[in-house]
């Protein structure tokens, strides 16, 4: 379920207060009421669907108030289109000291490149920005850029430290790296963790059943109005299906659990001819080929479902399958192109509809 948007040039809505409504739906029993709040956030729109531990026009404000309070801490944390930001201070001034929410997302993104064995790598910021998909406007790319750029690849040459602040006796966690050439992209992986923030924010207000969706990245939690698993509708991942809930390959059903899905249909541009995806292989610098559409990953939460739909997407439809069957606490449904028709895969234990092909 991915949210279209302008790939070559994300404008990032820094923080938008949320276009909240008390749009209710009653629960099987009637008696408890499910708000819904929806805005825009980190270049994106976000849906929210709970069901507070009680019903009040208070909770909801409560609820809306916090959401909006954390999105503009994420967004301050770890956007690289925003110039104020945690992200950029240490990209482009080379800070040191960062935030709870900026080692967050570097723990939980070294994790997963380390099981990846360095194919989902968020230090591959700057070959991302060489192609045109990162922080910076791409230019015309040759294979000496590339080899100029991978030596700066790796989060090897990245160590996570504290930093005692000059005045005062504060102790901040700080990334130290031992190159200045060296910089970081969460985008891989920062909405999943949005989605998880945002729950662990509704779960403190004392709701058990929730849906949390920003930019296509989920996070579900009990049940939906209706007393049921919630369902996530993933599009079909065909060129010019821009709208997203408008032509649906899959249902996918959650409780409790992280579902996002990562796809080359709506993020790529053409150039000479030649489709270039946003999925790009860390280890080779180039942009993968392969017949991998989409990926949706369903893990116990949002982020660690991101970094592996990424990973999956870079690795083409065998090897990714390969890597579900083996891995423990993640499923998929994968869709791939075979002779010319779009074909559907999904792992033993995810629950899920798929038209048939």
């Amino acid at each position: 379920m991915l949210i279209a948007m302008d790939i070559m040039r994300i404008k990032t809505i820094l923080f938008a207060a949320a276009a909240a409504t008390l749009a209710l739906s009653c629960s099987q029993k009637g008696s408890s009421k499910y708000y819904t709040i929806d805005g825009t956030a980190q270049g994106t729109t976000f849906h929210i669907v709970f069901q507070p531990k009680v019903a009040s026009d208070s909770a909801f404000t409560a609820a809306r108030d916090s959401i909006n309070a954390c999105l503009e801490r994420i967004d301050n944390s770890v956007s690289g289109y925003n110039k104020e930001s945690v992200l950029t201070a240490f990209n482009e001034k080379g800070e040191m000291s960062v935030d709870e929410i900026f080692m967050d997302n570097f723990i939980g993104s070294y994790k997963i490149y380390e099981e990846s064995g360095g194919m989902f790598d968020p230090s591959a910021a700057p070959l991302f920005d060489l192609w045109g998909f990162g922080f910076r406007t791409g230019t015309e790319v040759t294979q000496a850029m590339i080899d100029s750029v991978l030596q700066f690849v790796g989060m090897e040459h990245f160590k996570p430290d504290s930093l005692i602040q000059k005045e005062g006796t504060d102790i901040r966690p700080a990334i130290l790296r031992d190159d200045p050439r060296c910089r970081l992209n969460f985008n891989a992986i920062a909405q999943g963790y949005t989605a998880d923030y945002l729950a662990s924010k509704l779960e403190d207000m004392g709701s058990e059943n929730f849906l949390v969706e920003i930019g296509g990245e989920v996070y579900a939690k009990g049940v939906n109005p209706k007393g049921q698993m919630w369902n996530v509708g993933i599009d079909r991942p065909v060129d010019g299906n821009n709208s997203p809930g408008k032509d649906i390959q899959a249902v996918v059903h959650i409780q409790n659990q992280g579902l996002v899905t990562s796809g080359d249909y709506r993020k790529f541009y053409i150039k000479d001819g030649k489709k270039i995806s946003h999925s790009i292989n860390p280890k080779t610098g180039y942009p993968v080929e392969h017949n991998l559409l989409s990926a949706t990953v369903v893990a116990t939460d949002a982020m660690g479902a991101d970094g592996y739909a990424t990973y999956l997407m870079v690795l083409g439809f065998e090897k990714a399958r390969d890597v579900v069957l083996q891995k423990d606490g993640i499923e998929a449904l994968l869709i791939y192109e075979e002779d010319g028709s779009l074909k559907v895969w999904m792992s033993p234990g995810i629950d899920a509809d798929a038209k048939k092909q």
